[in-house]
């Protein structure tokens, strides 16, 4: 590997690190940016397959959804906005590569049999 390739190796396995060191920090900061009922909502709107996780690292509306369910979602993708732009900075990358490595990393990995997401091509795809 020549010494450019592995310059941008290190950047990328930085950036990695970074994102899965914040993991544990964007779980707190989105609890604080909602409440617990806002956060049952949304947990019971996965279940039932209104809502999803995202592959840009945010929870989308797959179907019809509440005012109240709605701005539960942007009370949750707000607290993640904040992390991802903490994590991007921190790692010398974009706030959207950082979203979309925690979903990645973190996210998809807690997307539940019969629940739904969206993957990178902007599909929902039920687990």
């Amino acid at each position: 590997m020549g010494k450019i390739q592995q310059m941008t190796f290190r950047k990328i396995l930085v950036a990695a690190a970074a994102v899965a060191l914040l993991a544990v920090g964007a779980v707190a900061t989105t609890a604080m940016a909602q409440t617990s009922e806002q956060k049952a909502m949304i947990d019971a709107a996965k279940a039932q397959g209104t809502v999803g996780e995202q592959a840009d690292g945010y929870v989308g509306v797959r179907t019809s959804a509440s005012p109240e369910l709605r701005a539960a979602i942007e009370a949750t993708n707000s607290g993640r906005r904040g992390v991802y732009a903490r994590s991007a900075a921190e790692a010398g990358t974009t706030t959207e590569i950082a979203g979309a490595r925690m979903f990645e990393t973190q996210l998809l990995g807690r997307v539940s049999s019969g629940q739904w997401y969206r993957n990178a091509a902007g599909q929902w795809v039920q687990r």
